[in-house]
């Protein structure tokens, strides 16, 4: 297990995402998942004030909802480490010092909890400056209600510019970095980010680490790809190459009779900087096969392979 020294616990190297809850899966099929995650000796879940606001009849916040049910009917809530997000929920969105605390306030009354563990700037939002938004997060972090901060979708320069305004205002330093990054996405970590991580040690949970589903195995050809509901989502990493690197990845599992989602998860676990890739189980059975990631150990030569071929993937197209 790593160690987040701004929290004081270790963390499991399988963060548990949740934006299927209250979505894909409903609150009984969620907290079977959790518990399975958690028996498995998992300890840190991902979520989202906007989870899932985009399904009918939905508001965002309820998977943030679903886990604080979760950890008021299992009594667990010093047992797992939470991190959550602000800045894109419908209610709260952007970054003004207002809408940060606004959603912060709301995130706990959801999570029925007095402190979020890691709160997450969801993304980058230059309507308001900078200096507006480190000065609130770190507000809510004297106040106790967030014990450390994480960015998510910065940019390298962006990075160093949140931390150069934390520096000279004497507020903590952010200590997570949750970024696009997998098997069939990794120039833009590369070139970009790996060296913002270095600089300024943050630790690396990085997010879509299977693809959306394309690296689960289950997409072999552009015909699987647009028969699916997710096809718009799957767009994003299509290409004949990624489809290569899927049937070498299919290959590589087999060879150790795990999943391909098992064996993508456990190339992703070893990156430089990656403390624990976000993966997330629609159904209690996909769990285990999330977390046989943690110990699967690739060949150096499966490793190889895996990345010639996913380097010679085309320019990444924009996030979905």
């Amino acid at each position: 297990m790593q160690n987040f020294t701004a929290l004081d616990a270790d963390i499991y190297p399988l963060c548990l995402g949740s934006n299927t809850f209250g979505w894909t899966s409903e609150e009984a099929e969620s907290y079977a998942v959790i518990d399975a995650y958690v028996e498995g000796g998992g300890t840190f879940i991902d979520t989202a004030d906007n989870y899932s606001w985009w399904v009918e009849g939905n508001k965002g916040g309820e998977s943030e909802t679903i886990i604080g049910h979760w950890m008021r009917d299992r009594s667990a809530r010093e047992n797992v480490v939470i991190a959550t997000k602000c800045g894109r929920h419908p209610e709260f969105a952007g970054l003004s010092r207002s809408s940060i605390h606004r959603a912060a306030e709301a995130s706990l009354g959801r999570l029925g909890t007095d402190y979020i563990d890691i709160l997450y700037s969801h993304r980058d939002d230059p309507a308001y400056p900078l200096e507006e938004t480190v000065a609130a997060f770190d507000e809510l972090r004297v106040a106790g209600k967030i014990k450390a901060v994480g960015l998510s979708n910065y940019s390298g320069d962006r990075i160093a510019e949140w931390m150069r305004i934390a520096d000279e205002n004497g507020f903590a330093r952010p200590v997570a970095l949750q970024p696009h990054l997998n098997l069939l996405f990794r120039r833009e970590f590369e070139t970009d980010l790996r060296p913002a991580i270095e600089r300024f040690d943050l630790a690396v949970v990085p997010y879509f680490g299977l693809a959306s589903g394309l690296l689960t195995g289950k997409y072999r050809t552009r015909d699987d790809i647009d028969a699916s509901p997710r096809a718009s989502m799957l767009e994003v990493y299509f290409s004949p190459e990624a489809l290569e690197v899927v049937s070498a990845l299919v290959e590589v599992a087999d060879a150790h009779s795990v999943s391909p989602a098992t064996a993508a998860l456990a190339w992703l676990r070893v990156q430089p900087g990656v403390v624990a890739p976000v993966a997330s189980a629609s159904r209690v059975d996909q769990v285990q096969g999330l977390l046989d990631s943690t110990t699967m150990e690739l060949t150096p030569e499966e490793m190889s392979r895996l990345d010639a071929l996913s380097s010679e993937l085309p320019i990444e197209k924009d996030e979905a």
